[in-house]
């Protein structure tokens, strides 16, 4: 069956990907001085062991796998990118549409519709592509990056076939559903599902049980998301019943933000467990190359002319809701549009206190709304959208790379669609005008609408979080990452949830027996979960916990030692972020049966093993009504990298 439409447009709401007219900007082709990675390491001698090591490594020629651009670069490097056959031998990957970045504003289109069932056809497959000029291997559904943006209501049924043409299998995670009763489509691999196996079909089929707001779909297998499978996904409320607490406005514009790699992510990842570390520092995470705004970047072209940018047309003296979404794979991305403050109004799903800012930025896998008014004067009616990578992440120099994404917002009489800002203004952003916000978002002033203290806890989990080699040094090895003593792998030919099942007494309701590679907390009663987290690393981690929300009561420098909390109205998300060697405190209602994942959303950090699992009603999740062919395609899973 075909998809739905995956848009609504109107004649006052155009977008377009011109290619012409733009100018690559010098200042934005930079790198900052390089931040360099203080590892935890364990054992005597350390330093004396890196210098030891490292020049035996240079002598012996490994290298330290080091794939920096440079401006002249127009093709990525895939002679090992660990898949067969050449790029010219691939399909070539499309932008979406640019009206699909527009959705129904309330009460119209989609928005407006009955409670339904929607059903997509995924078909995810290698093709080649080039979103910011440089072609690359990427992995793909619908042969279109980003995928398609799935529009539905609060209430609808959501099904979607997902057909595996990738010779590895796959999985698709629904990101921020709560798929109450139906943990087994939550789409995490080795956690709540095998893998899609090359060849094979899947059909994920669920109702939107309490989800309202923004978020997105991905690839959760391995590190497939960071090659472009992933997509947006929007959930209204129903306006007859309960409508979503924000201000009002007259248009939706979905932007789509994410960091751009021109290497293959498997390639990528063995650089990152290179002996002795990328640039020789243990635990330094490959840098980007460029980003993408709805697909498109820019990266050192050959001719300046030959710029693309994603470009949306609006109606003057309107308001709009941009649906702000980092879909990328490592550093958050400051959002911001010349001559425009914002008003940010929604946070993963969760409606605020509406918050005036000059720029907002937004973490791997966050979400955000916020409020744009087309009302400014001068410009000449086009204006410079910008997403810019946070710097501050890099550990090493990456000659070429594209530090600031553009895109263009255009509005007013006279105004077309090949309209420009003005080229002076890509390295000299304007100031604001007289009276708005100079302050970007600042998330401590983030409070939920008709929010009140979480409840008390009633059932507590401690862990630390640290990055370093596994039973002391060992530069020959990987730099793995733990949450308390565990590192976690992928199961194998079953998943916890699966595992699980085939393992539980009807009798006491006790779960499976894991690994040493499966940290598992079992929660058998419903409970009010503390999470109290010491980072002990010296890196940023955005944390996501599926199926639930959370309430942020505590957070702090140093470690957790009995601080007071803060737990007025605290903030309630999905996504946040852990800084380096802070403390932070978390509480949720953990009512909701099966197996779920929380985890860095750092591809690098998951990949080498940062992740928990929480085991909630084993009783409750043994009665899943799991497809037998779920089930089945475990013995035909195959690699996931």
């Amino acid at each position: 069956m075909p998809a739905p439409a995956s848009a609504q447009s109107s004649p006052e709401l155009k977008a377009t990907h011109p290619g012409g007219g733009g100018i690559a900007s010098d200042a934005a082709k930079s790198s900052p001085p390089a931040r360099f990675r203080h590892p935890r390491l364990l054992g005597a001698a350390a330093t004396a062991a890196v210098i030891v090591v490292l020049g035996l490594a240079l002598g012996l020629g490994l290298g330290l796998g080091l794939k920096h651009s440079s401006s002249s670069l127009h093709s990525g490097d895939t002679s090992t990118t660990g898949t067969s056959g050449s790029l010219s031998g691939l399909a070539v990957v499309t932008a979406p549409d640019a009206s699909a970045a527009f959705v129904s504003a309330p009460g119209q289109g989609v928005a407006g519709e009955p409670p339904t069932t929607r059903t997509y056809q995924f078909v995810v497959e290698e093709r080649r592509g080039a979103p910011d000029g440089v072609e690359k291997r990427m992995l793909v559904v619908n042969g279109q990056y980003p995928g398609p943006t799935i529009e539905a209501n609060a209430g609808d049924r959501l099904v979607v076939n997902v057909t595996n043409k990738m010779p590895n299998s796959t999985a698709i995670h629904w990101h921020g559903l709560y798929q109450r009763g139906t943990n087994f489509y939550d789409g995490t691999a080795a956690i709540t599902q095998c893998g899609i196996p090359s060849g094979e079909s899947m059909v994920y089929n669920f109702t939107f049980d309490g989800f309202v707001g923004t978020t997105w779909w991905h690839a959760h297998a391995g590190t497939q998301y960071t090659d472009g499978i992933t997509g947006a996904l929007i959930v209204h409320a129903q306006n007859t019943s309960a409508p979503e607490a924000v201000p009002a406005y007259d248009g939706e514009l979905v932007i789509q933000m994410a960091d751009l790699y021109h290497g293959f992510s498997p390639a990528l990842l063995n650089d990152y467990f290179t002996p002795g570390g990328l640039a020789g520092t243990p635990g330094n995470e490959p840098v980007p190359d460029s980003g993408t705004l709805n697909g498109i970047g820019q990266y050192a072209p050959s001719s300046p002319s030959s710029q693309r940018y994603f470009s949306a047309t609006l109606a003057a003296n309107r308001t709009y809701r941009l649906r702000l979404l980092n879909t990328g794979s490592f550093v958050a991305l400051r959002f911001s549009v010349d001559a425009h403050a914002l008003t940010v109004v929604e946070a993963d799903g969760t409606p605020v206190r509406p918050v005036a800012v000059a720029g907002v930025s937004v973490a791997v896998a966050q979400r955000y709304s916020v409020l744009l008014r087309t009302n400014a004067t001068g410009g000449g009616g086009a204006f410079w959208m910008r997403a810019a990578l946070d710097q501050d992440a890099f550990t090493y120099d990456n000659p070429g790379v594209q530090t600031e994404v553009r895109g263009v917002l255009r509005y007013g009489d006279g105004v077309g669609e090949d309209t420009m800002p003005d080229a002076a203004l890509l390295d000299n952003p304007p100031a604001l005008p007289a009276g708005s916000p100079q302050a970007d978002l600042d998330t401590d002033d983030l409070v939920p609408v008709g929010g009140g203290p979480a409840p008390d806890a009633t059932f507590s989990v401690y862990f630390t979080i640290s990055m370093q080699y596994p039973g002391g040094p060992d530069y020959l090895s990987k730099f793995l990452s733990f949450i308390n003593s565990t590192s976690w792998e992928p199961l194998q030919g079953t998943s916890s949830l699966f595992a699980h099942l085939g393992n539980t007494s009807a009798a006491d309701g006790t779960s499976a027996t894991f690994g040493d590679s499966q940290l598992v907390t079992t929660v058998d009663e419903r409970h009010v979960v503390e999470f109290v987290i010491d980072n002990l690393d010296d890196g940023d981690h955005p944390f996501h916990l599926h199926g639930h929300k959370f309430w942020i009561v505590g957070s702090g420098p140093g470690r957790y030692q009995h601080q007071a909390l803060e737990n007025k109205a605290p903030m309630l998300r999905d996504t946040l972020v852990i800084p380096a060697y802070t403390y932070t405190v978390l509480r949720f209602v953990a009512d909701n049966p099966g197996f779920w994942a929380f985890h860095c959303h750092i591809q690098w950090h998951m990949a080498a093993g940062l992740l928990f699992q929480l085991n909630v009603l084993p009783s409750e999740s043994a009665k899943f009504a799991i497809p037998q062919y779920m089930l089945d395609q475990c013995a035909r899973e195959g690699p996931m990298q």
